[in-house]
């Protein structure tokens, strides 16, 4: 099949972001207008999107939220270590 050049403007802070994405994919720029417009036409339409997942720091972050608002519905958000500790070894002795 032969090919044929498409060129596109865009300003320069946007194709920097989004060649930085694209590397962090694995896939240069180019490839990935490739692949976007293969899938449009596979697809009839606007395809897909592609997105890292959140760094990790942002995820330990929302676990730890999550966690809070947790201990908080059971009522126990103000327990102290010892008690949490105390509240563990009784699991464990089986009472």
């Amino acid at each position: 099949m032969s090919s044929t050049l498409l060129q596109v403007r865009v300003d320069e802070k946007t194709r920097a972001a989004a060649g930085s994405i694209c590397e962090k994919l694995g896939i240069d720029l180019p490839t990935a207008v490739r692949i976007f417009l293969a899938r449009t036409v596979l697809e009839n339409g606007i395809p897909f999107s592609m997105k890292l997942r959140p760094s990790a720091p942002d995820d330990v972050l929302e676990a730890m939220k999550q966690a809070s608002q947790s201990a908080e519905n059971a009522g126990v958000s103000d327990m102290s270590l010892d008690e949490i500790n105390a509240e563990i070894e009784q699991v464990r002795a089986g009472k």
